[in-house]
């Protein structure tokens, strides 16, 4: 098993580094406000990534990987 298939890996374009951020989002104009799509970043990209999102208003929330993990399981 590849590495890439046993960890998540950053969503910025070429990157391979393992996530370590979650940065949930929704367009108001495609999704209910309750929708969270999300993106993972690496260290290195959490700030570019952030930004892109923040400046069209898109950006919900940033949290750890593990800890939208562990909210996911506690939703469950």
């Amino acid at each position: 098993m590849s590495d890439d298939d046993t960890h998540p890996i950053c969503s910025a374009k070429g990157c391979r580094a393992a996530a370590v951020w979650v940065l949930a989002w929704n367009n108001p104009k495609l999704h209910t406000p309750e929708r969270r799509k999300t993106w993972l970043a690496c260290e290195e990209h959490r700030e570019h990534l952030s930004q892109f999102l923040g400046v069209r208003g898109f950006l919900k929330d940033v949290v750890t990987l593990g800890e939208w993990e562990s909210r996911s399981a506690s939703d469950r």
